[in-house]
């Protein structure tokens, strides 16, 4: 048997399964090539010599040989199936899967728009962040029990640096904001904050709006004022009652819980209404320590500042019962709960959708 002869049988394959038949007949355990790599064993030395290089170079050769055949009939066999191929371009586009808004993102634009319209900025900040941001420029020194209070999340340090946290609220931001720019004020701080806890209405990582507001003769009265005209905007109600009652917390004083009354609709709770009362979020007067760790002078400026879990307003506004399932991930339930993306929210047309 000769390379010719060997290339002959392959180039006379027509498609790919004689092809196939041809490889086994050559390569296979029984193929003719095959049997002369068998026949090496049993020869002399010297004979080998002579012999090996010949048959080692007819297995190369057909190797090499049904390779570049199968490529070939492989790129005849794509030509003519494209050739056939037609797309009928008026059949009905199949149903694809739309995504949808998240209830977070949704009411974190709603906020954002009402607050716009009332004449605040949106203002950021670090989710890592260094203690003084977090803790000591709000009033809350090393040893003031307020730190044990919010389960915080400690980075190991490094080099004997102090450790960092997972900030435990949005606070921090007002701290840059006040430190970096001065009076008046007045913004928003939204975003994710991260405490050690877990249950239907608690979960590690959840998200927080706080509002703060820094000007001279600034009093409790535009705090009540604020916060009634934004739940009014927010849960399109007219009949949106605050009561406001005394409270503690390190960084306001005084410190105020804004509870905010409910009816029962259908059996479920609604806001608005004076059915009773619940607690919502917390508030109070910047405290005077605070606007002088960030360079501001409590005797000529005064402000407010207030936060609110921006889960719970979605759960409350939607309907909502667990707060876990925000998180979970269910395309279900963003199916359901979702917002389409051109659901903007407008004040002329409605936050709502």
């Amino acid at each position: 048997m000769t390379e010719h002869e060997i290339t002959a049988q392959i180039v006379a394959a027509t498609d790919l399964d004689a092809l196939e038949a041809v490889r086994i007949a050559l390569l296979g355990k029984s193929g003719s090539i095959s049997a002369l790599l068998k026949t090496l064993g049993g020869m002399t030395p010297e004979q080998r010599q002579a012999e090996g290089p010949r048959i080692n170079g007819l297995r190369v050769a057909a190797t090499d040989a049904i390779a570049a055949r199968k490529a070939q009939l492989e790129g005849a066999a794509l030509e003519a199936r494209l050739a056939t191929e037609r797309l009928d371009m008026s059949l009905p586009a199949p149903a694809t899967p739309r995504g949808s808004v998240h209830p977070v993102s949704q009411v974190m634009d709603e906020l954002a728009e009402i607050f716009a319209d009332m004449g605040f900025a949106v203002a950021t900040g670090p989710e890592i962040e260094d203690q003084w941001h977090n803790f000591t420029a709000l009033n809350m020194p090393e040893t003031h029990p307020a730190r044990a209070m919010h389960d915080t999340f400690y980075l190991e340090a490094a080099g004997g640096e102090e450790a960092k946290v997972l900030r435990t609220h949005t606070s921090p931001v007002q701290i840059r904001t006040m430190t970096s720019q001065a009076p008046p004020i007045r913004i928003i701080a939204p975003g994710r904050v991260y405490r050690s806890d877990s249950d239907a209405t608690h979960t590690p990582m959840f998200h927080q709006i706080e509002g703060l507001v820094v000007d001279k003769g600034i009093h409790l009265g535009h705090l009540k004022w604020t916060l009634e005209t934004f739940l009014k905007a927010f849960f399109e109600r007219d009949d949106i009652v605050l009561r406001l009652r005394p409270s503690y917390f390190p960084f306001t004083e005084p410190s105020v819980e804004v509870d905010v009354g409910f009816s029962i609709e259908k059996g479920k709770r609604v806001l608005g209404g004076t059915g009773g009362w619940m607690e919502l979020l917390g508030s109070g007067m910047v405290h005077p320590r605070v606007l002088r760790a960030c360079g501001i002078d409590p005797d000529e400026y005064s402000g407010f500042a207030f936060g609110v879990g921006v889960d719970r307003l979605a759960m409350l506004k939607y309907g909502m019962d667990d707060l876990r399932a925000f998180f979970d991930g269910d395309n279900r339930w963003l199916k359901h709960y979702g917002f389409g993306a051109l659901d903007v929210p407008t004040l002329s047309a409605g936050v709502g959708a």
